[in-house]
């Protein structure tokens, strides 16, 4: 349900025009547009914003983790449209069951590295990533450090009994 602030935003107009299925819901927070979009349209609609309304930019990816809830993810999309100054955040849920989406590389190649982050501490996986792979942690790191549920002393080493 789009909030009745957002009703004569034209951006939104447009997209629920032509994504009306993909736009789950919608606010206004701290004069922010913030629209919530299905998994599965992510690419579509970043590339409508792009192509159609100037998002020129994504300035960060990032996710949240709801756990326990469901769905457990919640991936928030901060694009900025610098020729005008106008910025719209995208929010896209995903299960915290095997949770993956598109990758929005294509859209913007400055999300590279924003996605690579997200995967490697909340353990998204994007489909379509150019180079997925731990940028933060080490390669043989285990779990994803910023899920609520990985051990807050992290993790259990056996040292053996000579360190006890």
């Amino acid at each position: 349900m789009i909030s009745e602030l957002l009703q004569e935003d034209p951006i939104v107009i447009a997209l629920v025009e032509r994504f009306d299925a993909a736009i789950e819901a919608g606010s206004l927070e701290h004069e922010q547009t913030i629209l919530y979009v299905s998994a599965g349209s992510i690419v579509e609609v970043c590339t409508f914003l792009r192509d159609e309304h100037g998002f020129n930019r994504a300035s960060s990816v990032t996710a949240l983790d709801w756990y326990p809830q469901e769905p457990r993810f919640e991936l928030v999309y901060l694009l900025h449209n610098v020729k005008d100054a106008l910025r719209v955040r995208l929010k896209v849920r995903v299960s915290g069951e095997n949770p993956a989406v598109d990758s929005v590389t294509s859209v913007w190649a400055g999300a590279n590295w924003y996605e690579r982050e997200v995967f490697d501490l909340f353990g998204v996986t994007f489909n379509g990533h150019p180079d997925l792979r731990r940028i933060m942690m080490p390669d043989d790191w285990e779990g994803h450090p910023l899920r609520k549920d990985f051990p807050i002393h992290g993790h259990k080493y056996d040292y053996g009994e000579t360190n006890q």
